[in-house]
Parts: structure tokens; sequence; C-alpha cells
């Protein structure tokens, strides 16, 4: 089996791969409460799943790494419960600013972000946002449970798609790390949080914080009654499959398109705008 894993390469390889123009998982995730029956690694234990798999079934076509998971994530929402560490988003920001940085430096130009923690996403937007214009590489984020959301939702039989400590992630944890499931009573635990991010809205389309207790009163969102390793296994598998065509396809990776032309007005536009 290919090694796709850094911590476990040479520095000779990693070199080599970045001759190779492979491209760098950088899987961020966090560690917080899930609920009575979940650990709290589960966000960054399936993020390192699904990156590993999603780079295996990648590498035939185009070469891929998977760097350590970045685990301190933006958890606050999740303080309340216990069991959370969390981060300020401007060490958020300033950590994966280094981390970029740290790959471009070698060589690496494309840089997948394959995020496993909803609190994390509108953060890791601006980072991108940020770095795009400065730095050499092409930088994609991506949410797993959202790139993979019409596969996801038709494995879950109580569920849309991924909530927290739900029957997805129940299912999967019970696939990669069963004997840390505490399946004694899950069919007490359901909690009906909506779509998992509802406590954050308000009106018909604004954003408001609120802590994770505004909602649930035992740190889950979603139903993990009809979790099973077998639907986990597939769960884990469609959203490699999901990651994978991301990372193969060109269009990915495809520089940005200039329409501008010459100029507008008979002024031409300065080579650096």
């Amino acid at each position: 089996m290919v090694e796709v894993e850094w911590q476990r390469m040479k520095a000779q390889e990693l070199r080599r791969l970045a001759e190779q123009n492979a491209v760098v998982i950088l899987p961020i995730a966090s560690i917080e409460q899930h609920g009575p029956h979940l650990p709290t690694m589960t966000d960054t234990r399936l993020g390192h799943e699904v990156a590993i798999r999603a780079a295996r079934k990648a590498y035939p076509r185009r070469p891929v790494v998977v760097t350590p998971v970045v685990w301190s994530g933006l958890s606050e929402h999740h303080m309340p419960f216990g069991g959370t560490l969390t981060i300020s988003p401007e060490t958020f920001r300033g950590l994966l600013h280094d981390l970029i940085l740290a790959l471009t430096r070698q060589g690496f130009r494309d840089i997948l972000i394959s995020n496993s923690h909803g609190g994390n996403i509108i953060a890791l937007q601006q980072i991108c946002d940020a770095l795009s214009a400065s730095t050499p590489a092409t930088l994609v984020l991506t949410t797993y449970p959202i790139e993979a959301a019409a596969e996801v939702g038709a494995l879950l039989e109580d569920q849309e798609g991924m909530q927290h400590a739900c029957e997805a992630e129940t299912s999967m944890m019970m696939a990669c790390e069963g004997d840390l499931v505490d399946d004694s009573n899950l069919g007490a635990l359901a909690s009906n949080a909506g779509d998992g991010h509802a406590f954050l809205k308000a009106g018909r389309a604004s954003y408001r914080w609120r802590p994770f207790t505004h909602v649930t009163g035992n740190g889950l969102a979603g139903n993990p009654a009809r979790a099973s390793a077998t639907k986990g296994e597939a769960l884990c598998e469609v959203s490699a499959e999901a990651l994978a065509a991301l990372i193969t396809d060109p269009d990915t990776w495809a520089a940005p398109s200039d329409l501008r032309g010459d100029g507008t007005g008979g002024v031409a536009f300065r080579p650096e705008s």
C-alpha cells in the first residue's frame, strides 16, 4: 500500500513529492465534546480517516501526501459541555498561515485544506481569501460532509445530512474506533437540533452567535440510534471518493481566468492589478 502520511516519510521522499507536484491534504479538525457516547477526538479521527482514504484513492492518478491533522480548531460554542479545547480565531488564522507558508516554501503548489468541523468553515474561508492573493499555491477548501452531501444523505435513515454526534458520525466512529463508542443507550440520546447549525441563525438568513446549549441539552444534534459500523464504513468510503474526485479533477487546480483584455476606455490595466 502506498505511503501517504507526511509524518511517516523521510525528508528526501517529501522533496521528491514536491518535485512531482503532489497535492498536499492539510486536514483541519477539532477536539470537542461529542455527546455522552462519542470521544472528543471524533472530528479529528474522522478527518484523518477520510483524508488518508482519499489520498490513496487519488494516488494512481496524481501523487498525494497528507499532513498530520491540525486538531486545534474553533469550538467556543461547545465549551459549556466541557471536554473541549478551543483556540482564538487570531491564533487559528496565524497557525494556518504559517503551515501553508511552510508547505509553499518547500515547493508544494496545490493544497487541499480538508476540514471536518463546521465551526472552522467561516474562518477557513477567510484564510483562503487572505492568502490566495499572495501565496504561489492554489488553495482549495473543502468540508467532506458537504462535498459528499448527496452520497452521505443517501446512506442515512433519520437525517438528511451530517450533524453532530449523530447517525453519521456515530456510524463512522463505530467503523473506525468502535471500542470508544458507548452504544449502551443510543436510543435515548436523539436531539432535534435542526440541521446542526440552526443555533447560529436568526431571521430568514442572518447570523447570530449562540452556544450549542441553545439547541441541545446533551451535546448532540441528530439521532445516533440508527448508527452501525457497516453504515460507517460506507460513509467513510463515499466521503473519501468525493475528495479523491475533487483532487483528480484538473479544473480544481486550474489557474484563474483573466477576461479583462487590453483595457477599458482606452486605458490599459496595470499588470499587478
